[in-house]
């Protein structure tokens, strides 16, 4: 064992604080970002990575894992800067593949005070827990960014479509999402405690990729959240590249909400995600333990399927499926 060692950080510079203005040009640079400490002092570090150009350009962040099972964000981070040639770069590109650290340690999706980090945006300074270490990751990062993608997926006991939230009524935003090639974009003005909303309030235009299911590597559905990135970079002027159109039109829904049981069972949701259910269609059926049927759901209106509940145990008020209502 003596001569046996690896390097479990990657040869990345350990920092308390970074100026984006000094990041080297022309290379890919790796840091260990001391954001708060322990309940024993130890120092809580979040990854960063940084290409930037030798031209000057836009500052484009990439975040993933607010959450801590949401998984598919990491690889998306990491392929780019391994695809990138920093020597056509202009400007900056910052990827931070995993935003909340405790919870990822944990397996979990929240914080360690329970909290849901992306409902507390952009936290306190002198706030609890859970609110300095969103500011912190707010002031100490998504402040010098030009332009934000944060990449999500579903939670626990669900699965998604490849989607995007967006504010479709400025005009920047929603070019970022048409960009992304998803099945589906949902209309979603930012002022709602997520890192998306926080970014918004600093005049930094911002989506919300949704890139599939949680504590798992879905390979295509990474694929298409690349393939998203590397046209932003084009879009942006960032990279001379030609942007990939998709081979189908997204749906846009002008709103969406979640469709909710009113008695507890055994659940089974019908729709495949991403398809269209029709007004009156049932949607999912309600059985007792002993499995006689109880109670049928039908859709409200008609919409498409964004995403689902997969646990078919479901007590009352548990979630059916995300409909989406489409802009006409």
């Amino acid at each position: 064992m003596d001569n046996f060692s690896f390097d479990l950080f990657g040869e990345a510079e350990h920092i308390k604080n970074i100026d984006f203005s000094k990041i080297p040009k022309g290379k890919i640079s790796r840091y260990w970002l001391h954001l708060v400490t322990d309940g024993m002092g130890v120092p809580i570090r979040i990854p960063l990575i940084a290409a930037r150009g030798n031209e000057p350009g836009k500052t484009l962040g990439l975040t993933a894992a607010v959450h801590g099972n949401e998984l598919n964000g990491i690889p998306v981070i990491q392929r780019i800067f391994k695809e990138i040639d920093v020597q056509q770069l202009r400007g900056c590109l910052v990827g931070v593949p995993v935003v909340n650290i405790p919870s990822l340690l944990r397996k979990k999706r929240r914080f360690v005070d329970g909290t849901d980090l992306n409902h507390i945006m952009p936290g306190m300074e002198n706030g609890n827990v859970s609110q300095v270490y969103a500011w912190r990751i707010v002031n100490y990062i998504i402040q010098h960014f030009d332009i934000l993608a944060d990449l999500h997926t579903a939670s626990n006991g669900r699965i998604n479509s490849y989607y995007i939230r967006a504010d479709m009524s400025d005009e920047v935003t929603a070019q970022m999402a048409i960009l992304q090639n998803p099945q589906i974009i949902v209309h979603n003005p930012p002022s709602d405690g997520t890192l998306r909303g926080a970014a918004d309030a600093l005049q930094i235009p911002a989506i919300t990729l949704e890139v599939g299911n949680p504590n798992t590597f879905q390979k295509g559905l990474i694929r298409d959240g690349l393939t998203g990135i590397h046209n932003l970079l084009s879009f942006f002027n960032m990279l001379e590249t030609e942007i990939e159109p998709a081979e189908d039109a997204p749906i846009i829904c002008e709103k969406s909400y979640w469709i909710y049981t009113d008695t507890g069972g055994i659940v089974t949701v019908h729709p495949k995600v991403a398809t269209m259910v029709q007004k009156g269609e049932v949607i999912a059926t309600m059985r007792n333990i002993f499995g006689d049927l109880k109670r049928e759901y039908l859709a409200p209106e008609d919409g498409v399927v964004i995403g689902k509940s997969t646990n078919p145990i479901n007590q009352t008020g548990g979630r059916i499926l995300h409909l989406g209502i489409l802009k006409d």
